[in-house]
């Protein structure tokens, strides 16, 4: 299956609507505080050599990020105007980006066709697709490994519903960044904790490590607190 047109839309409409300006989008957090962590958790599994596809890559700020520690890093995205700002911030060496709907598995075997087994590095992506598209979604990640590639997939748990409450019940209401997801109909920390892990080993991958963790954001409480979303982490590999 294929996203709906009013998912695409809201992502399109949501990237659109979003300037060039580092740490716009509320998850767009610093390289230090997300795929430099991450991928000290993924490297012991798997090969630097291969090629890592960031999923749901968005301004690509993570993909570059991943370039210095894989070698070629290629960012893909639902929304043709999230590549657009990533391919204005600049590719460099070893870094590109192409629009991908990971629900078309025609797409995502081409993609595997061109780059072979890969290392993958997926944030947040399930958490907030449409019910029906997530085993697609997951499924594509087994496709890009392969069998000899790795995944490091990281996912909000359903804690973060409580944070994302206590944030939009603020006096003066929800900050400006976490409004903006709203406001674009996107629903963050809808999957339940057991559906992401079921998802993930129905689609043939085996889970090699696992844990907890908090996706930092760029957005803060009126007291100056961070919204840190917490979240599971999961090193995979293709069966």
């Amino acid at each position: 299956m294929n996203v709906s047109d009013n998912y695409r839309q809201n992502w399109e409409s949501f990237w659109s609507g979003t300037s060039d300006a580092r740490g716009e989008a509320i998850w767009d957090s610093d390289p230090s505080l997300t795929a430099e962590p991450h991928s000290d958790l993924l490297l012991p599994y798997a090969d630097p050599a291969r090629a890592i596809v960031d999923l749901g890559c968005g301004n690509g700020t993570q993909t570059r990020y991943l370039a210095t520690r894989f070698a070629r890093a290629v960012g893909v995205d639902l929304s043709h105007a999230a590549v657009e700002h990533a391919r204005r911030a600049g590719s460099g060496d070893g870094v590109e980006f192409q629009q991908l709907d990971l629900t078309d598995a025609e797409a995502v075997d081409a993609l595997h066709d061109r780059l072979g087994d890969s290392n993958v590095y997926m944030r947040a992506v399930i958490h907030q697709s449409e019910p029906a598209a997530r085993p697609a979604v997951a499924a594509a990640v087994a496709a890009i490994v392969g069998t000899e590639g790795r995944a490091f997939v990281v996912e909000l748990t359903s804690a973060s519903r409580d944070v994302l409450g206590r944030a939009a019940a603020e006096p003066a209401g929800p900050p400006p960044k976490l409004q903006r997801i709203y406001q674009y109909g996107l629903k963050p920390a809808d999957a339940d904790d057991e559906e992401i892990p079921r998802l993930l080993t129905e689609a043939g991958l085996e889970i090699l490590a696992e844990g907890d963790t908090a996706l930092p954001q760029t957005e803060h409480l009126a007291d100056g607190t961070r919204i840190d979303l917490p979240a599971r982490w999961f090193v995979l590999a293709g069966k």
